[in-house]
């Protein structure tokens, strides 16, 4: 069963997406994230028929957001849904999962690390444009390999406001 619910952010109403883990009544391990949506994101998903809103399968989702948000949290630990994406995907994702908290690492350094090169770079960044697990799995800190912000499925703007929260500098490392 697909749950949903919204909670606030500095960003705006942010839109959590989960599939009911299995013997879970809700509460605090009530949903497995399936997707985290900022408002006017580029795919982002929409509330449909048939989902059920359900704030509280979200709660420790909603604890562990507002918590970064005010700079109080570094690293998100929350159960995401199995089988979302292909497999070159949620080996992107995996590495992303890995980018310390304020720190930025460059496309090509995502693309060896999955080991691609030269036009591997490109999926790379279509596989990162692709994450459905906006700001808690930190695509945010992939930057151009100059330094520059590349683009970002909620903007290179909330890009921009992600990395002044962390104090990231908009560097390789």
């Amino acid at each position: 069963m697909t749950l949903y619910a919204r909670v606030g952010s500095t960003l705006g109403e942010l839109l959590l997406v989960g599939e009911r883990q299995p013997g879970a009544a809700g509460g605090a391990s009530g949903a497995a994230l399936v997707s985290v949506s900022l408002p006017g994101q580029k795919g982002g998903a929409a509330v449909r028929e048939g989902w059920l809103h359900a704030p509280e399968a979200f709660a420790h989702v909603a604890r562990q957001l507002t918590a970064y948000f005010e700079g109080r949290l570094t690293r998100f630990d929350l159960a995401y849904a199995e089988g979302v994406g292909t497999d070159f995907q949620r080996r992107v994702w995996k590495v992303l999962d890995s980018i310390p908290y304020g720190q930025t690492v460059s496309y090509g350094h995502v693309a060896a690390q999955v080991g691609s090169s030269g036009p591997g770079v490109r999926a790379v960044g279509t596989a990162i444009g692709r994450n459905p697990l906006l700001i808690v799995r930190p695509c945010h800190r992939v930057i151009g390999a100059d330094g520059a912000l590349r683009g970002y499925a909620g903007g290179v703007e909330t890009k921009r406001r992600l990395l002044g929260l962390e104090g990231a500098p908009v560097a390789v490392r």
